[in-house]
């Protein structure tokens, strides 16, 4: 039997409960539509939606009866705000981003662009359409001194990277405009043609000799790409807005993260030896503890994403049947 669960006092089956919250007949920009959330984001919701998808690449493998693709800089304002006339969105979710925390510590220039100008381009492009623009930003708002974070608690990021995400949420809480900002961190996942994410660094290192050493003083609740989608679906079809913290709900650190890693995948965890943050020497500093309270997504979406266990059972199951389809490896 089909464990229950209660929307608004009425008890429903996990799938139901599923069905209803996926949106259907929307018309939805998907921004970073080739990156891993992007194309998860794309799995679920084009098959119900007129879906457009936007990235620097001149062509898309994504397909779909009614999926458009536009090659786009978003760091363009004025092709930003044709494209965005063009489709008329109901909706526009913006995955895009700089991410790599090192990289946007050296190039604050690139990142800068990237991830505030384009947030102001698609804002000002939403207003003129009346477009909802639903926003992923971080936990590296946080300074990691007071987990678990709540959506109100006060930010504090530590380098330019979490900056960065804030003065983007910063743009769109002053615009005046429909807006949801979902927070995220630590994303894994399977999908063809994605760069590397922790899982699949752990498994590639794991595949060859000797030990591994993982920081075990960094911690957060790593988050499941497909969880995250839902999550999103979610709010798209309850039309929430303000601050949301979406992730998986386990905290864990980085060490016993991969260590679970490894024992999903029938690999050895003693390999695995902990390592300081200290002694990575890396650009920028990451936040010790950003894990997430879960409670405002338990009570406005039903929702609960999975833990570590049943994510990564989720991951080797996906990866396995894109092998079987393309053949070789995946990461």
């Amino acid at each position: 039997m089909s464990s229950l669960w209660y929307f608004n006092g009425i008890p429903m089956a996990a799938d139901d409960l599923l069905h209803h919250f996926v949106p259907y007949g929307r018309r939805l920009l998907i921004t970073g539509c080739h990156g891993l959330l992007g194309r998860k984001l794309h799995a679920l919701l084009a098959p119900a939606n007129i879906v457009a998808g936007v990235d620097l690449a001149p062509q898309s493998a994504l397909s779909g009866d009614r999926f458009t693709y536009y090659s786009l800089d978003l760091t363009q304002r004025e092709p930003v705000a044709a494209v965005v006339e063009e489709f008329h969105p109901s909706f526009i979710l913006n995955t895009a981003a700089m991410t790599d925390v090192d990289g946007c510590e050296m190039d604050k220039d690139r990142c800068w662009r990237l991830n505030v100008l384009a947030v102001e381009n698609l804002i000002r492009a939403a207003k003129k359409s009346n477009a909802h623009l639903i926003h992923l930003s971080s936990d590296y708002v946080f300074d990691g001194r007071h987990p678990p974070y709540r959506e109100t608690d006060p930010t504090a990021p530590l380098g330019f990277y979490g900056k960065s995400k804030l003065a983007g949420e910063n743009a769109l809480r002053g615009a005046g405009l429909p807006h949801t900002i979902v927070r995220t961190q630590v994303l894994y996942g399977v999908a063809p043609d994605i760069r590397s994410n922790f899982v699949s660094f752990v498994l590639d290192k794991l595949r060859q000799p000797g030990e591994l050493r993982i920081v075990d003083d960094q911690r957060g609740t790593p988050t499941l790409a497909d969880d995250l989608a839902e999550g999103i679906g979610r709010l798209i079809q309850l039309q929430r807005e303000g601050i949301y913290h979406i992730s998986g709900r386990d905290s864990v650190s980085r060490w016993e993260f991969a260590r679970e890693i490894a024992r999903q995948f029938g690999e050895d965890p003693e390999r695995i030896l902990p390592l300081k943050t200290a002694d990575l020497k890396q650009n920028s500093p990451r936040p010790a503890d950003s894990s997430f309270s879960l409670e405002k997504i338990r009570r406005d979406l039903s929702f609960l994403p999975r833990g570590i266990r049943e994510g990564l059972q989720e991951y080797r199951l996906q990866r396995e049947q894109l092998q079987t389809t393309h053949g070789g490896e995946t990461r």
